[in-house]
């Protein structure tokens, strides 16, 4: 998730609007809610010091708010914490008491494709495990991912932008409530 949704996400999750989060910044009445929008639509990006006074504003870590780095501890704990709330990623311990994760597709359906997909990787890594297929062959089919006619579980489509997809949601909405206007003339 890039710096852009995921200001978008801790504005809405906190339920503010850009004009406030605009304004609670410094940024001019006029144009606080546009200047919002352009951060969230990352045709600007915010630097450092405005990464740390949106952190402040939203009561989370700049790390929240930064495309993590997975060079980092830091950073691929952040990453965990967006697969968590974009495609319910979990995380529970184990009968032995290690953490295991795992994808919550109950309530997140959304979430099928990549649970396909870890099927995918789970079954090559025990192909791995059970000496079925050597370490050259298991990063061959990591390393060249997704290799259609390797994979059981994965149907692979083309997914349109998130964007686009929160688009077409809107304008189905706002088509539901005219013709509710209309049935009820």
């Amino acid at each position: 998730m890039a710096i852009g949704e995921r200001i978008h996400f801790f504005r809405t999750k906190r339920g503010m609007t850009q004009k406030y989060v605009g304004n609670q910044i410094g940024f001019d009445e006029k144009s606080a809610d546009v200047r919002m929008a352009q951060y969230e639509s990352e045709t600007r990006v915010p630097k450092d010091n405005l990464v740390e006074s949106l952190a402040s504003i939203f009561e989370v870590a700049p790390e929240a708010l930064r495309v993590p780095d997975i060079d980092s501890y830091i950073g691929i704990m952040h990453t965990l914490f967006t697969l968590e709330d974009r495609y319910g990623l979990k995380i529970e311990k184990a009968e032995d008491g290690q953490p295991r994760l795992y994808l919550d597709i109950r309530h997140f359906p959304q979430s099928n494709q990549i649970y396909d997909m870890m099927m995918d990787w789970m079954d090559k890594a025990c192909d791995l495990e059970a000496g079925t297929i050597t370490q050259d062959e298991y990063d061959n089919w990591r390393y060249n991912y997704p290799i259609p006619e390797q994979t059981t579980h994965t149907h692979f489509a083309k997914v349109i932008p998130q964007g686009l997809s929160d688009m077409l949601l809107d304008i189905e909405k706002q088509m539901d409530k005219s013709k509710k206007k209309k049935s009820k003339k």
